[in-house]
């Protein structure tokens, strides 16, 4: 099992560019599933999440062919299975987004419950709920999603547009529920729909499909189905990942650096950026992106996640880690995910002073921050405790990496690019 040996603390200063967005890439291949011409996709994340939802539709019968970050083309012309089993969907709660299309084109699919991060609990309920308003048959047992579409006449079943209105927004849930609605009969209009930049993103790879849809990035959408996607002769290219972009934007916050983050946008991470400059942080729009850099002292700043355009809860553990060189006392609210504080307790061992009440932790800086062996408990800690130890004296050993191996492609290398001292080594 691999780990990251950081020596600290440095200045990370330089260009960078973003890669593609692993939140908005895995909706993207679960998309392929809906059409019979073969869809290509530009920019995929060199990522365990993306290698993994590759597999899991080859493991279907699609025949994929590429290599991320390059182009990559799937072709789902010959399914032979809509079973995604336990062992490819245990590590990744995004594998439930196949669910969606299988029903959509196929009237059937059986689904194992999806795994993930250990920061809470996912339910599926708001799909189920979802489907079931659109005419599905679905079932849970033995840790499966079983679900099937009456057929009413010759050939498959066709779900049924419907009113879908989320009691609470979900992003898997309306990216889930637009797969499903490309293809079913009639108008479906999906209200409190979640406003994430990866909506619109599936939204334009959809729509490049053929798809009929409206609304993308507002809190209604409206799908209206059709018979077939005819697919796409163009490639779709996924946007900038903009969580990977705020990781090393405090990267360059932290460390008192100055970098360019290529591909970045302001308008994906209002809340994010407002904050870093509320803290100090120069955040300033360039010609391919974003330059993030800090001279002055940080200023502590409270954060509380919320659906986007509100502050992302994807980037809490780094803000936490940032918030330990300011001066003051800051609060870390998360409304998200009751179990995503893991990070804490790692952050204390390298000599943060964070106390935790509940949803709440309170961060008191600067603190000196010294080496020691720390272990990640989900893809974000893992970046926290990374960019912590950036700025810790000594060697930091981050154990566990592979959470961190899901979402971000080469940290390692981008980091030491930007003069940072970081190895990848057995752990």
């Amino acid at each position: 099992m691999d780990a990251f040996l950081v020596s600290g603390p440095c200045r990370v200063s330089g260009e960078l560019a973003v890669s593609g967005a692993k939140n908005a890439a895995l909706p993207d291949i679960a998309a392929a599933l809906l059409s019979e011409r073969p869809v290509s996709l530009d920019r995929l994340p060199a990522v365990a999440d993306i290698r993994t939802m590759k597999k899991l539709l080859s493991g279907m019968g699609v025949t994929v062919s590429g290599e991320a970050p390059g182009t990559v083309t799937l072709d789902a012309s010959r399914i032979v299975s809509t079973e995604a089993p336990y062992d490819l969907v245990r590590t990744m709660r995004a594998s439930i987004l196949v669910l969606g299309p299988l029903l959509a084109r196929f009237g059937e699919a059986r689904v194992s419950l999806p795994g993930g991060c250990a920061i809470g609990v996912r339910p599926v309920d708001l799909h189920i709920m979802a489907f079931e308003a659109m005419g599905a048959r679905i079932a849970v047992e033995k840790g499966y999603i079983t679900a099937h579409v009456s057929r009413v006449g010759p050939g498959r079943g066709r779900l049924t547009g419907a009113a879908v209105r989320f009691p609470q927004v979900t992003v898997t849930g309306t990216e889930n529920v637009m797969l499903a609605a490309t293809l079913a009969r009639g108008v479906t209009t999906i209200e409190n729909a979640a406003r994430e930049p990866e909506i619109v993103d599936l939204a334009a790879l959809l729509v490049s499909m053929g798809a009929r849809i409206s609304g993308a990035g507002s809190a209604t959408i409206v799908v209206e189905g059709i018979e077939a996607l005819p697919g796409s002769l163009v490639p779709h290219a996924v946007l900038a990942d903009r969580i990977e972009a705020g990781t090393y934007a405090t990267a360059a916050a932290i460390t008192g650096g100055d970098v360019t983050l290529r591909g970045a946008r302001e308008e994906d991470l209002p809340a994010f950026v407002a904050a870093l400059r509320a803290a100090g942080v120069d955040v300033s729009t360039t010609d391919t992106g974003l330059r993030v850099s800090r001279t002055g002292p940080l200023r502590p700043v409270d954060v509380e996640t919320a659906p986007h355009p509100g502050y992302p809860t994807d980037l809490q553990a780094q803000w936490m880690a940032l918030m330990t060189q300011a001066e003051g006392t800051s609060r870390v609210v998360e409304t998200i995910f009751e179990n995503r504080f893991l990070h804490a307790a790692e952050l204390v061992r390298l000599g943060a002073s964070v106390r935790v009440e509940g949803h709440t932790a309170f961060v008191t800086g600067p603190t000196r921050l010294e080496g020691a062996t720390v272990t990640a408990s989900d893809l974000r800690a893992s970046a926290a405790l990374v960019l912590a130890a950036l700025v810790a004296e000594g060697e930091t050993l981050v154990r566990r990496i592979y959470h961190l191996d899901r979402g971000y492609a080469a940290m390692e290398e981008k980091l030491s690019s930007l003069g940072a001292r970081v190895a990848r080594v057995p752990g």
